[in-house]
């Protein structure tokens, strides 16, 4: 009987272990502590078959708030994952003034709304900043391609090339 019941704890710690290491599609590259492939969280085939004929990589519109926060974690750890990916995000509209332009940014809050995190947008089109941008605060659409830059020795995610809405 404490064979067995040894036998079945080792199993068990070792289903676990390597359970955590297998991705949907059996790639054992990606590991828990990478960021999963996100049309596995569109919620069903049609929309992520949607998400890739209307050319949105990552639609995180279609995703519960905790998992759009949680995605978009993944973009700030995880650049390279996303790089040259369109990106469609719906957030608040936030901006702040740098020493020689404007940040204008998507901002995304968790589910409880006590954390917030955001993706900075620029437009593909000029617009004139404030008379041709939403108040602070209005809910907006923003899709565009995920990309990067550094300033300083600081790197930070952008959405280039942006369309909002």
């Amino acid at each position: 009987m404490k064979r067995a019941l040894c036998i079945f704890i080792i199993l068990s710690i070792c289903l676990s272990v390597f359970g955590c290491t297998v991705t949907k599609t059996g790639d054992t590259s990606k590991t828990a502590d990478q960021p999963a492939d996100t049309a596995a969280y569109a919620g069903s085939d049609t929309e992520a078959e949607t998400g890739a004929v209307s050319g949105v990589d990552v639609d995180l519109t279609v995703l519960s708030s905790t998992m759009v926060y949680s995605e978009v974690y993944n973009m700030t750890v995880y650049p390279d994952e996303y790089l040259g990916k369109t990106v469609k995000m719906r957030g608040s509209f936030a901006y702040a003034k740098g020493d020689d332009r404007y940040y204008f940014a998507c901002i995304i809050a968790d589910a409880t709304a006590c954390c917030s995190q955001g993706i900075e947008f620029v437009l593909a089109d000029e617009k004139k900043f404030p008379d041709e941008y939403p108040e602070l605060d209005t809910e907006i659409t923003v899709t565009g391609v995920f990309d990067t830059y550094f300033e300083g020795k600081n790197m930070y995610c952008q959405l280039i090339n942006a369309v909002m809405e």
